[in-house]
């Protein structure tokens, strides 16, 4: 049976709309304190340059594992949307840093910023499946971004959901780019779609 991707994009943000707002602070706490599995697991060496993003609405807020990565001695940066249809580019960000609002009401860092090029990202998300495959809001942003990278790169792509934002399977075409991993409330699972 063929899965319709708006349908289900609209079922899974109306799931996620619905969590409550101690569900979502617990979650956010729970994967903060995960953050020396996710390096361990992942690889990552040590002063690793890890992009974050700015979460919107109910997405998983990445702030206290944000924190809890900078306090371990990693660079963090946060993507740059530079135009339609293009990859992001990645600015370096530290807690606290000043942020400018962009389309959509993403919060970015100033164009005075260093760009840098991740090693690991930490990917927004409206559904996963096990095979890594994820349902974002259909800019194709992050799968454009990972390609690129993923050419010229080792790098490491770990989504971050609530458990709730499991689903049996994600519709995907060619051209979409699987995560590597997952990261969850309940644990980091290894993906098998690449």
């Amino acid at each position: 049976m063929m899965i319709d991707k708006a349908a289900l994009r609209t079922q899974m943000h109306e799931r996620r709309a619905g969590l409550s707002a101690d569900l979502r602070s617990n979650a956010a706490g729970a994967v903060a304190a995960q953050a020396d599995a996710l390096l361990l697991q992942t690889g990552a060496a040590p002063r690793s340059c890890i992009s974050i993003y700015w979460a919107i609405g109910p997405e998983l807020d990445p702030a206290p594992l944000a924190a809890a990565l900078a306090s371990r001695g990693h660079t963090l940066c946060l993507p740059v949307m530079v135009g339609k249809a293009k990859p992001l580019v990645f600015r370096t960000y530290a807690p606290g840093d000043v942020l400018v609002e962009r389309t959509w009401g993403i919060k970015e860092p100033a164009v005075t910023a260093a760009t840098v090029i991740p090693s690991i990202l930490l990917v927004p998300l409206v559904a996963f499946d096990d095979r890594g495959y994820r349902l974002g809001y259909g800019g194709g942003f992050y799968d454009r971004t990972l390609q690129r990278l993923r050419e010229t790169a080792a790098v490491t792509a770990v989504g971050l959901a609530y458990d709730e934002q499991h689903v049996d399977e994600v519709p995907h075409l060619l051209h979409d780019q699987p995560l590597d991993w997952v990261l969850t409330p309940s644990g980091l699972r290894r993906c098998g779609g690449r």
